[in-house]
């Protein structure tokens, strides 16, 4: 009871129900001119207009439909929704923070005094590889990385360990940044590091996405934070008021340390992300390790972030900079993503390794609602001779979005792409693997709010020994993964597809 008491009067909850009287009143206050028959064939007349408009405004087509459709069955109301939270244009506070964060990685690109030469380098062994480095370079303002050191970590147990070890070496700066951070296990041990180095004088910034921390830490954890001495801030903080920035959420999972160290991928600060948890069967997640000059984009990306959100004005990136040569291991590439634009960098850089693929393109994530331009090229790679293979989960952790997934088995499978369910439990890793050649770690799902709606990043590794790690786990997978045939996928109730369709089709707008 006290758990229900505490769930219903918490911020989340109260905030969700002052939107909704919001948006109630707001519904209310039009009903009531609806009754005139001028003003609301004029209503209707304006939904009409308002339709073409969306139609013709520059928005993927899967996402314009679900609105469509809502807003032919309810006219007027399905256009004010989206007025409210699904308008997507670019704000002018939303340019100013657009325009900061390619300021400071222009302003601070001096750091890889190398970076044509590497382009050059690589474009030299591989025109295909250069074309994609070029690419996520011009798209999200990253560099091409040498004397980078890499680690690839399967699983979030096996992160946890080096994670820590990693803390206890920091000497001048943590900084902190994920989607999830949960009371348990995991973040008890991290904080009992943190403490340890604030009390030795090391700048600690921690910065948590308050949508996504819900449930996990109280609803004033940054406060609770900056009172026990550091810097921290809660990214986006939910307010009960209807604002659209709140479809914007950070889904980013960095660490950096001293500049020298930087960690990314799927795993967040929780205790089912090292299986100490038991939600959804065994959780399966992955991570990296990257040492030397890589680890630059991934602290631009914190700063620039953190100087949002906090209001900071420390413009000098340089100091934070990396000062270890590590060794050379192919190149990295880590990027950053965000919804402040009208580039979807990361779907891009995905399709682009479907499209150069010769002999495979290997895949996990947790959801699979693709648009219709990556399931043509899902396709056309699998009828031109590629191995294509798609691990999601068996266990869902939403399983709507479940559902949405297994509504596109028979088409891909007809198109003769090879998918398979992660039998364990939930698979929550995203991958992309193709040729031993190239491969992309990182936050960011197959679905609509990660290519539009997040704040995400990854590092795209070319011709690095890591590829080599991230194969042998795949071929691990798909031995403990049941394979989805043709008989399997076709075999649904009538009833269960009907379902299947209508939730399709809003998944982009939900």
């Amino acid at each position: 009871m006290k758990k229900l008491i505490s769930f219903f009067t918490s911020r989340l909850v109260l905030s969700a129900i002052l939107i909704i009287f919001q948006i109630f009143v707001i519904f209310s206050l039009f009903s009531r001119f609806m009754n005139n028959t001028l003003i609301s064939q004029t209503f209707a007349l304006l939904s009409f207009i308002f339709s073409l408009w969306i139609v013709f405004h520059k928005q993927e087509p899967e996402y314009i439909i679900g609105w469509l459709l809502l807003i032919m069955v309810f006219p007027l109301y399905g256009a004010i929704l989206y007025l409210i939270l699904g308008k997507k244009t670019i704000s002018p506070s939303n340019r100013k923070r657009l325009n900061r964060f390619v300021k400071a990685f222009t302003n601070t690109s001096n750091i890889n005094k190398d970076k044509l030469n590497n382009l050059k380098m690589l474009e030299e062994i591989d025109s295909d590889l250069s074309r994609q480095s070029k690419y996520i370079s011009r798209s999200a303002y990253s560099t091409l990385w040498k004397n980078t050191e890499a680690k690839y970590y399967p699983l979030g147990d096996d992160f946890l360990d080096d994670f820590i070890f990693e803390l206890e070496q920091a000497k001048n700066f943590i900084f902190i940044e994920f989607f999830i951070i949960s009371f348990g296990e995991m973040w008890s041990k991290i904080l009992e590091v943190l403490e340890k180095k604030r009390d030795e004088g090391v700048d600690i910034r921690i910065m948590f996405d308050d949508f996504g921390s819900f449930g996990g830490v109280p609803s004033n954890y940054d406060a609770q934070l900056r009172k026990a001495g550091f810097k921290a801030q809660a990214f986006n903080p939910i307010k009960p008021n209807v604002n659209i920035r709140y479809n914007y959420r950070d889904h980013r999972k960095i660490c950096v340390i001293d500049g020298n160290v930087g960690f990314t991928g799927g795993v967040n600060l929780a205790d089912e992300y090292i299986n100490r948890s038991i939600r959804f069967g065994h959780w399966k997640d992955t991570a990296v390790k990257l040492v030397g000059m890589g680890v630059w984009d991934l602290t631009v990306l914190f700063l620039s972030q953190w100087n949002v959100a906090v209001g900071d004005s420390d413009k000098d990136f340089s100091k934070y900079a990396p000062t270890l040569m590590a060794k050379d291991d192919g190149y990295v590439q880590p990027f950053g993503d965000n919804p402040l634009d009208e580039v979807a960098m990361a779907e891009t850089a995905y399709l682009q390794i479907i499209n150069m693929a010769k002999k495979y393109v290997w895949i996990t994530t947790p959801y699979l609602v693709i648009t219709r331009n990556m399931i043509n090229a899902l396709s056309v790679a699998a009828q031109s001779g590629v191995d294509v293979r798609i691990v999601v989960p068996k266990i869902p952790d939403k399983k709507y979005v479940y559902e949405v997934s297994q509504s596109y088995y028979l088409e891909l499978i007809k198109a003769g792409i090879k998918i398979f369910e992660y039998t364990p439990g939930f698979i929550h890793s995203k991958m992309f693997i193709s040729d031993d050649k190239v491969s992309i770690i990182g936050t960011v799902n197959m679905d609509y709010r990660s290519f539009y709606l997040h704040f995400e990043c990854g590092v795209a590794f070319f011709l690095s020994s890591i590829i080599e790690d991230v194969k042998k786990d795949f071929q691990n997978l798909f031995e403990i993964s049941e394979p989805i045939d043709y008989d399997k996928a076709s075999k649904v109730l009538i009833i269960r597809r009907i379902y299947r369709l209508v939730v399709r089709l809003f998944a982009p707008i939900l």
